[in-house]
């Protein structure tokens, strides 16, 4: 057990005592976190003002043109020509105009958008929308004389889902439950390749160096890929600790340097009690007193169970990255698996399939987390969630076993690019 501890120490600090490791854990978030601010920064700074003159000889508008982008605007001009409308476009005054002749149809008549500047796809979409929908509405207001009736039929019957034991279940938890599913899928998804390819670099590294053949001499082949595995894991949740503060760090830094109007905008919502109070109210019903603890099961497991595998196929490759491709392969292959499943739990969490990919212990690290987020047990029940828990660990042991007895026989073998049928081969022979 020592000499395990011993491996786990040399392995964990390797790694981070590297310059490479400081640059990857610290110096590419924040390079990437900079350059996404200046994206976001330069796109909502450099947002041009869109302004469509409108001439309504015919009131087809009323004189009311709602905008539903606040780069787009709709200005009524009055008692002006359109040849001078025109002129005023053609000096920059507008991006073009719209002229609606005296005796123009509202329900016959088409809309020509005179445009002297050349503008998107989107907002030409935007413009059509809203033109659309206001003449929609005076057409029905048209038909409609009784204005009472008019607005009684305009407004929308409010819908909403109830659970059937009495638990709030609306679009909003629904949502934020959606999201907080998928992100913790997706960390997950990203953790098992991340981590569990650097396992299969690292024995690689080891055994091409001859440094494996070394160690071998005082330690035996499953006290150092236990060692490997657990020290590559506590580096990689060493890095995962220090992305999180500084993405909370990052946060309390660059959004009030960038964007200083959105802490008075969400200090004067947060007073008025709207939309960022509901999604705090929706955050709140979150479960993450359960949540928490099993994404770190699920990581710990599915770690375990991928790393054990990736480290079997680095302990046969001798001859570089090309040789791990064909064996990686099967491998990787159910990690993008239970990706794809985890898109389908998100919307259908008690689906046949989800129910598969949640228990099947390679897929389920990812899937259950997105089924855990929508609520247990309404998505997920108990005894679904431990029998999970409980294949993924049975696997664990499994698949340390099976990777055991290849490594013991790969790590020193040079010169011969293995099968599976051979692997399969070492991982059941007598010694």
């Amino acid at each position: 057990m020592n000499k395990i501890a011993l491996i786990i120490q040399r392995e964990f600090l390797s790694r981070v005592q590297k310059r490479t490791f400081l640059l990857v854990t610290i110096g590419l978030p924040i390079l990437i976190s900079c350059v996404y601010a200046a994206i976001i920064y330069f796109s909502v700074h450099s947002s041009s003002q869109t302004k469509i003159m409108v001439v309504d000889n015919a009131n087809f508008f009323h004189d009311s043109l709602p905008s539903s982008d606040d780069n787009i605007s709709f200005v009524f001009v009055k008692k002006q020509t359109v040849d001078s409308v025109k002129s005023n476009a053609a000096n920059g005054e507008s991006a073009g105009f719209i002229n609606i002749p005296a005796d123009a149809n509202l329900l016959k008549d088409n809309i020509e958008i005179m445009m002297e500047k050349k503008i998107g796809i989107i907002d030409r979409e935007k413009i059509k929308s809203d033109i659309q929908d206001r003449l929609q509405q005076l057409k029905l207001q048209s038909l409609i004389s009784d204005t009472t009736a008019f607005a009684q039929a305009k407004r929308n019957t409010k819908i909403s889902f109830v659970n059937t034991n009495d638990k709030n279940d609306s679009d909003l938890k629904t949502g934020i439950s959606t999201a907080v599913g998928f992100i913790c899928g997706f960390l997950i998804y990203m953790i098992l390749l991340l981590y569990g390819m650097s396992v299969m670099r690292g024995v690689m590294e080891e055994k091409t160096n001859r440094i494996a053949e070394i160690m071998i001499s005082s330690v035996k082949p499953f006290q150092l890929m236990m060692g490997k595995i657990i020290g590559i894991g506590a580096v990689g949740l060493l890095q995962f600790i220090i992305w999180i503060v500084l993405g909370i760090g990052l946060r309390l830094i660059l959004i009030p340097l960038l964007f200083p109007s959105m802490g008075h905008a969400a200090a004067a919502v947060h007073t008025n009690g709207s939309d960022i109070q509901n999604v705090l109210q929706g955050l709140s019903s979150i479960n993450f007193s359960l949540i928490i603890p099993v994404f770190l099961i699920y990581f710990i497991g599915g770690y375990l169970v991928y790393a054990s595998l990736f480290a079997a196929i680095g302990c046969t490759v001798s001859d570089g990255q090309q040789d791990a491709q064909g064996l990686t392969l099967p491998v990787t292959l159910p990690i993008i698996f239970g990706f794809v499943i985890m898109t389908q739990a998100i919307n259908n969490p008690t689906s046949g399939l989800s129910v598969f990919g949640s228990l099947f212990p390679l897929t389920s690290p990812v899937v259950m987390m997105a089924r855990v987020a929508q609520g247990v047990p309404e998505a997920v029940s108990y005894f679904q969630l431990i029998l999970s828990i409980v294949i993924l660990f049975a696997t664990f042991l499994f698949t340390t076993w099976f990777a055991g007895k290849i490594y013991r026989t790969g790590i020193l073998m040079y010169g011969k690019k293995p099968t599976w049928k051979e692997l399969v081969k070492w991982a059941f022979r007598k010694v």
